[in-house]
């Protein structure tokens, strides 16, 4: 696994369609498409749609192989999400590369003071941000909080002004409202240096719905160049049959009409290809994160973005637990490594809790030593000639030792490291408190939140982001 550059065929990955079954699946997605249609509840998305050859009856809309073809052929398969400044990287959004980042919108925190679940505020989205400017194997940033204490009809913009404020690096949006949104957010961007700094969030409506929301923030995207991650989550025996291939199936739906639309706005305009099966626990009423199934089901997902040919966009570091147990430690360590594995290109929610409706920053400081290790494992493992060392293994011989050799001391460094994982003697833990994971997890995130913050933006830009915001959401009603 890489941040950039192809996918190395000397490291690991997993995979559950091969592109034979890929194209079973993408044949009967075109079925369902030509015969169901998907419904799109936004006049302008109709007319475009009719306009291009769909069959349109009220807000039906059933769409011929062809224009799917057309879009698949038109989309850019690439596109560069760039920072505003920093030592953070651009996200060059292509297969073969992948990024890791928090996630949007949790209605309540765990206090890291207090340790108690409570509403989220907008200075939580603020110190989210100002922490993840900080991890160094956090790529991307986004919300983690849904603030209760702010104008409900503000709350994107007011969201987007406090991350631009504390972090530089490229941000994700998840907005309830249309496309309006992101141009004030984009006029936000550039007046901290880099316009081209976010893409855009947009989920569907399963079963095979686009609502209105969703259809003018596809085509503002297309408009604008940020690049769209339009997002499904049909869940098995809800809103969709309970098979995981029919889910993968009306998931796939989605997506492919909302690229259509996406593509007959601009052609080559940026699109994400979201991942996203849910298998609904009928026991408990929950669509948990982390059922054998879900992971499956992503799987199968991020194999049809690489059938297309497209970036892709799912899950790490989240929990299905309420509290920083040792359900949350592992699970969080199980969707890291499963999200690394999968080759996914945006991997989002380092941080969750609760199935999505709890963030956590100390869940955040663990999801960055994860995906340290995830990195580490899914590394190259080349066999050319400087890898294979022949002529050092030849001058050490038998029964001699490698320990003092240069060779050593230029390299051992390049394996990774744990910050907060245990692997000391006995003796030596316990000399140095003999503390627990969860423990090292409180002190390193307290300790981090202590620290100066990694970007002060001045007074008078923070308050002109604030009056954008604030404007921007005028504007809009």
């Amino acid at each position: 696994m890489r941040r950039g550059g192809k996918e190395s065929p000397a490291s690991l990955h997993a995979r559950v369609w091969d592109a034979s079954v890929c194209s079973k699946v993408h044949e009967a997605t075109l079925q369902v498409l030509e015969t169901a249609g998907v419904k799109m509840m936004h006049a302008g998305a109709l007319q475009l749609m009719e306009a291009a050859g769909a069959v349109v009856e009220g807000t039906c809309v059933r769409i011929p192989r062809a224009l799917v073809e057309r879009a698949l052929a038109t989309v850019a398969g690439r596109c560069v999400v760039k920072p505003r400044g920093g030592e953070s990287e651009p996200l060059v959004v292509a297969p073969g590369n992948t990024y890791f980042g928090t996630g949007p919108d949790c209605l309540y925190v765990c206090d890291v003071e207090t340790g108690e679940r409570r509403r989220a505020r907008l200075d939580d989205v603020a110190r989210a941000a100002a922490l993840a400017e900080k991890l160094a194997n956090i790529d991307f940033v986004m919300s983690m909080a849904l603030p209760e204490d702010v104008d409900a009809q503000a709350v994107d913009l007011l969201q987007f002004a406090e991350m631009i404020k504390a972090t530089r690096k490229p941000i994700v949006v998840s907005s309830p409202f249309g496309g309006a949104s992101l141009r004030t957010m984009r006029a936000m961007a550039a007046l901290c240096g880099e316009a081209e700094s976010f893409a855009c969030l947009t989920m569907s409506s399963p079963p095979l719905m686009l609502d209105e929301v969703a259809c003018d923030k596809t085509l503002v995207c297309a408009e604008l160049g940020v690049p769209l991650i339009l997002a499904p989550s049909p869940s098995a025996g809800v809103s969709a049959p309970a098979s995981l291939a029919a889910v993968a199936v009306v998931a796939n739906a989605e997506v492919l009409a909302g690229l259509v639309l996406h593509q007959l706005a601009q052609p080559g305009a940026p699109f994400v290809y979201g991942a996203g099966i849910a298998v609904f626990n009928m026991g408990t009423m929950v669509d948990a994160y982390l059922p054998p199934g879900v992971l499956l089901g992503d799987q199968a997902a991020v194999d049809l973005a690489y059938y297309y040919g497209l970036p892709s966009w799912s899950y790490a570091g989240c929990s299905d637990s309420k509290v920083l147990d040792e359900q949350w430690a592992l699970e969080l360590s199980v969707t890291t490594l499963m999200g690394a594995l999968s080759r996914a290109t945006l991997l989002h929610d380092v941080g969750y809790l609760e199935s999505g409706l709890q963030g956590s920053l100390e869940a955040m400081v663990l999801g960055d030593e994860m995906v340290g290790y995830a990195r580490a494992l899914l590394g190259e493992l080349d066999v050319d000639d400087e890898a294979l060392q022949l002529d050092e293994i030849i001058a050490v011989g038998p029964g001699g030792s490698h320990l003092a050799r240069p060779f050593t001391r230029r390299h051992f460094r390049r394996f990774w490291q744990p910050r907060l994982l245990d692997q000391s003697v006995h003796e030596r833990w316990q000399a140095a408190g003999a503390t627990t994971l969860r423990e090292r997890v409180r002190t390193r995130t307290r300790a981090l939140l202590s620290e100066a913050a990694a970007l002060v933006v001045d007074a008078q830009t923070a308050l002109r982001l604030d009056h954008m915001a604030l404007d921007g959401a005028l504007d809009r009603q």
